[in-house]
């Protein structure tokens, strides 16, 4: 309109060629976004922010992780805003075709099934676990450094969210800041996959590696650990909170794993001894 008033043609008559109002055409010229359109815009975006990291979250769940954000909204509002813009959960009912959407795009396997290193920090694996309490569900992200099988960060949480996995990634650097250059290998999940997860590893100077869907294998010696805690602490009793049960495994990973338990491929010697002799620099706090 703009550009034909100023090629002459007065407003009246191009409004009336297009069929349009003059009056509403005003207000739009006035007010073109509307305040409801604007909180709509601002809750989308904490919509989509949340479904990006998380993608495995229902629409309830993205409501509270607006909410956190700053965005308050009912939970029949989230469904109708992630259901106009098709935000589905990966693990909700099946659309299209066979049900399958093309996720983010993944990372090459530079493992191969090798779990061997010459030195710390030059491989690391990472996967997550999970058990029930009478509580709910309690979560572990553990990371573990192939060289000597020590569990070089972790993280528990009572939610399986992409920050799971930071906090995890965080914690190791943390114990060991000198890793850049190592490969991190995972699953294909997608908290590895999550926006927050990859600018982590971006951030540390860290290599990211993945296995294929659906192969253990490809993750084999992270498995082997779970199996070890599945065996020596999850299922030794009914745990009746997620408290006790955290306590429970940060205490057997410190004390058991890392300082009595031995290892036939380390010479009979437990993680940290093992690094002990082999690379003297490592700290023992680490």
């Amino acid at each position: 309109m703009s550009e034909l008033a100023a090629d002459g043609i007065p407003v009246a008559v191009s409004l009336r060629v297009l069929k349009l109002s003059r009056q509403p055409y005003y207000r739009w010229r006035k007010q073109q976004v509307t305040p409801s359109e604007l909180v709509e815009a601002y809750r989308a975006n904490a919509l989509f922010d949340a479904h990006r990291d998380d993608p495995e979250f229902g629409y309830r769940f993205l409501a509270g992780e607006a909410e956190a954000a700053g965005q308050l909204m009912c939970e029949r509002t989230a469904w109708r805003i992630c259901r106009d813009n098709r935000w589905w959960s990966v693990f909700g009912k099946k659309r299209g075709k066979n049900g399958k959407r093309p996720g983010p795009p993944v990372h090459d396997d530079l493992v191969q099934r090798d779990f061997t290193a010459d030195d710390v920090n030059e491989l690391r694996l990472t996967d997550i676990t999970e058990h029930r309490t009478d509580e709910g569900k309690l979560y572990l992200c553990a990371i573990k450094d192939v060289f000597s099988g020590r569990i070089v960060g972790y993280s528990i949480s009572d939610r399986m969210k992409a920050r799971l996995a930071v906090n995890a990634l965080d914690n190791a650097v943390s114990r060991r800041s000198d890793a850049a250059g190592c490969i991190v290998h995972s699953d294909r999940g997608s908290q590895f996959r999550s926006r927050k997860f990859v600018h982590a590893l971006n951030r540390y100077r860290l290599i990211v590696s993945m296995g294929k869907v659906g192969a253990a294998g490809d993750n084999a010696a992270m498995e082997s650990f779970f199996a070890l805690l599945q065996k020596n602490v999850l299922d030794r009793k009914r745990w009746r909170t997620r408290e006790e049960l955290r306590i429970a495994i940060i205490t057997w990973i410190e004390r058991t794993y890392h300082r009595r338990r031995r290892q036939a491929r380390l010479g009979r010697l437990t993680p940290i001894e093992y690094e002990t002799i082999m690379d003297p620099t490592v700290s023992l706090a680490a």
